[in-house]
């Protein structure tokens, strides 16, 4: 509806980092600034779901962070060796200024964590739900003869703090946990709006 009044929640769901994230991603912020150019009503903020989000590219985690922050870190690579590399902001995103609140879970796992991680400890946002699935190691994947396969891991990923979240996850601001015995109930996504 088209109301002067009325405070509206975005909700946005990134299911997993793919080859076609880049273009849907654009695709569907470019729907919401126009919608909300056009309308009256007053934008309360951002619900950003990467519940069961197994991840994906790193290179899919920098750019969708990049929408939500400004500048500086995103994530770290540390080698086996020590050698740390940085990866930064890599361009000017859409989404910088709207309030949000990220929902999380145990399924919300690699470039979900990074996302979820960087906007967390850069103060951008608050997350809501349960503790993340904590896979902060980068592998390769390797075939074998007989179309057998090996992944190596050959680094792991840093939260912009420094923290390796291998194992125990990323923790939500404020914890939701999802309710068996109501099952038609989003609490997560109720507490997230509110």
């Amino acid at each position: 509806e088209n109301c002067e009044d009325c405070e509206q929640v975005i909700y946005l769901k990134l299911s997993r980092f793919g080859d076609q994230t880049t273009d849907e991603w654009r695709k569907a912020v470019s729907e919401i600034n126009s919608k909300f150019e056009t309308r009256n009503s007053k934008l309360k903020g951002l619900v950003f779901d990467l519940r069961n989000n197994p991840g994906g590219y790193l290179s899919g985690s920098v750019f969708i962070a990049s929408e939500f922050l400004k500048d500086g870190i995103v994530v770290m690579q540390e080698t086996a060796g020590g050698t740390r590399q940085n990866y930064t902001v890599d361009r000017g995103g859409k989404l910088t200024d709207i309030p949000m609140v990220v929902l999380i879970n145990k399924g919300s796992a690699s470039a979900s964590e990074i996302v979820a991680g960087a906007i967390q400890v850069r103060g951008r946002g608050k997350l809501v739900g349960e503790t993340t699935f904590g896979k902060g190691s980068i592998q390769e994947a390797q075939e074998l003869p007989k179309g057998a396969g090996i992944h190596i891991t050959t680094a792991k990923w840093l939260l912009p703090s420094g923290k390796w979240i291998n194992g125990s996850g990323v923790d939500p601001d404020l914890k939701v946990e999802y309710d068996d015995s109501k099952p038609d109930e989003d609490l997560q996504l109720e507490k997230a709006a509110e």
